[in-house]
């Protein structure tokens, strides 16, 4: 899993809630960051950043609960994506 893509997750969801402490493990669902609209923006940022398109069997939850999750989902999709 790239290093730098669960970073840039990571900075999505901090510029959205800069007071709350984050890290790649943490469920931001449970935390309670993530209302239905946040979810959205969430599947649109993943794909506009990374280039991917999600498909709807992978509009699962776990695949966003995580930093890392996320990044493991785009790593999925992307064959291409060099693993760091």
């Amino acid at each position: 899993m790239s290093h730098t893509t669960t970073e840039q997750i990571l900075d999505f969801v901090r510029g959205r809630y800069p007071q709350a402490e984050i890290d790649e493990t943490q469920d931001i669902f449970a935390l309670g960051f993530v209302n239905s609209l946040f979810a959205m923006e969430l599947v649109m940022f993943v794909e506009k950043t990374f280039g991917v398109t999600i498909p709807n069997e992978e509009l699962r939850i776990d695949n966003f609960r995580t930093a890392s999750s996320m990044a493991e989902l785009v790593v999925r999709l992307s064959p291409t994506l060099a693993v760091a």
